[in-house]
């Protein structure tokens, strides 16, 4: 057989970002405890430079290699790009929570960086193998991260139990992925979209095909959170260390949905009559049991937690429309979403301290009187999330709901107006407690310059985008067409 040599330059950011993370663990290595800040720079200058080579090397057309199990495309290079961004926010938001608990050590980064590496392997993938193998990546890279906090039994718990769950969903995508190969004879998304399109007619065929792809929605949705396969979620979220849940809350949903796109839309996009209902269903699922459920926490990490389930349902709901509007209208969600998450992940970790999480509801109490400018922030992104204009959140869950009732299903989008309503009660829940009840705990904030600038340039990010919605909407919609 005749193999021409791959074009390695369309994965140059990923051969760097890997490069880097090697080169930073052996630097590591050799560093004082005190030196700790050089691994946490280059961490972050890796992202700038991956950065600049997404943009460098950005091309209006799909560019394919490594035997097209690789695709860069404006998709790919728009949703990495926000891939660093929210990474390199989360970065510098951890930082001083990791040190004033003796975690601050090159694993957090390097472990972060591998994590971002199979992000960007996911959201190029064109084969089912290479999203296998990004998707193992990440969740490797997470599962060690989880369960950093080594004296904590809570935090090993919550490993134990991803990993476990994370192994049962890889396997169910594996099988479904073994399943989609036995029907059409490829790993390639394109050669199996071409042999849905036109060898699909089979019986046999065919049912092999609606099983593969059972299969290949339930790991999928397993990584993204959506119920009924979400019960990893509070548990995670509750148990890691608070700078790792705000690193899994964040950027991993991007990659996933990523996954979603190249799998559902662009390898099965015709079998969207066999999907269109069984993502419709975890949608309904994901909002109802997101939102009710949220309501009777007490612990701000799995409200959140519940909260992120809810937002998959929404992100769903674009996935299932099966139009480019709704694909686009998806896409500007869960960058909104990202955002607004590692926003309040962040203010977390602002009131925390050494020997105190900041992760009870309560811990918010009076927040106002103690630094009125944070509970603005975190009033915008609370507002956000409950899909309040003029946030941002109001015009994610609007473009949302306008793809679904274009596509008509209208009974869904009534329906998850009605869960949005039950929604807002948890949320407005915490800016009644900052605005209106007694504070309980008098200790003033001493979050770094650095934590202070980056948390208001969120929350404002949040308010800004909201009030002009039409710049990242654009970029979305030019970035989805062909």
């Amino acid at each position: 057989m005749n193999f021409a040599m791959p074009n390695f330059l369309p994965a140059a950011p990923e051969i760097f970002v890997l490069v880097m993370a090697c080169l930073i663990l052996v630097i590591d290595l050799f560093l004082k405890e005190q030196n700790r800040a050089v691994t946490y720079m280059l961490t972050q200058l890796t992202l700038i430079g991956a950065a600049l080579l997404t943009l460098g090397l950005h091309s209006a057309q799909p560019v394919l290699t490594f035997n097209d199990s690789f695709i860069s495309d404006r998709m790919g290079d728009v949703l990495k790009l926000f891939i660093y961004l929210v990474s390199a926010v989360v970065f510098l938001y951890s930082r001083e929570y990791l040190r004033s608990r003796e975690l601050y050590k090159g694993e957090y980064f390097v472990l972060g960086l591998f994590a971002v590496l199979g992000m960007m392997v996911m959201v190029s993938a064109h084969s089912l193998l290479s999203i296998y193998l990004g998707l193992e990546l990440m969740s490797l890279s997470l599962y060690a991260m989880v369960a950093m906090q080594r004296d904590s039994a809570v935090a090993s718990e919550a490993a134990m139990k991803y990993f476990v769950l994370g192994a049962l969903s890889s396997g169910l995508l594996l099988y479904g992925m073994s399943m989609l190969y036995g029907a059409t004879g490829s790993l390639n998304i394109a050669a199996i979209d071409a042999a849905v399109r036109h060898g699909g007619a089979a019986p046999d065929q065919q049912i092999v095909l609606v099983f593969g792809l059972v299969f290949v929605l339930i790991g999928m949705t397993f990584k993204l959170g959506a119920a009924p396969f979400h019960m990893w979620i509070p548990d995670v979220y509750h148990g890691a260390p608070t700078a790792v849940t705000l690193f899994i809350a964040g950027a991993p949903k991007i990659a996933a949905f990523a996954m979603l796109m190249r799998l559902l839309v662009d390898g099965l996009g015709d079998l969207h009559l066999h999907w269109q209902g069984m993502v419709a269903i975890l949608a309904v699922l994901s909002m109802g049991i997101g939102n009710i459920i949220a309501i009777a926490q007490s612990n701000l990490k799995r409200m959140l937690a519940y909260s992120t389930i809810s937002h998959v349902g929404f992100l769903l709901l674009g996935i299932l429309s099966g139009t480019k509007i709704g694909y686009s209208a998806s896409m500007f969600y869960i960058i909104v979403y990202a955002l607004m998450t590692i926003g309040g992940f962040g203010m977390i970790i602002l009131l925390s301290r050494a020997g105190f999480e900041a992760d009870r509801l309560d811990d918010f109490k009076g927040l106002n009187s103690r630094s009125p400018w944070f509970a603005f922030m975190m009033l915008i992104l609370m507002f956000s999330m409950a899909g309040v204009p003029p946030t941002v959140g109001f015009y994610a869950k609007l473009s949302v709901l306008q793809a679904v009732v274009e596509a008509g299903w209208i009974w869904l989008a009534v329906l998850a107006v009605l869960f949005s309503v039950i929604g807002a009660f948890y949320y407005l829940r915490i800016v009644k407690l900052m605005y209106f009840d007694k504070a309980e705990d008098l200790t003033p904030l001493t979050p770094g310059f650095d934590m202070q600038v980056l948390m208001s340039a969120n929350g404002l990010a949040v308010l800004a985008l909201g009030i002009f919605p039409s710049a990242l909407l654009t970029l979305c919609a030019q970035a989805l067409s062909p």
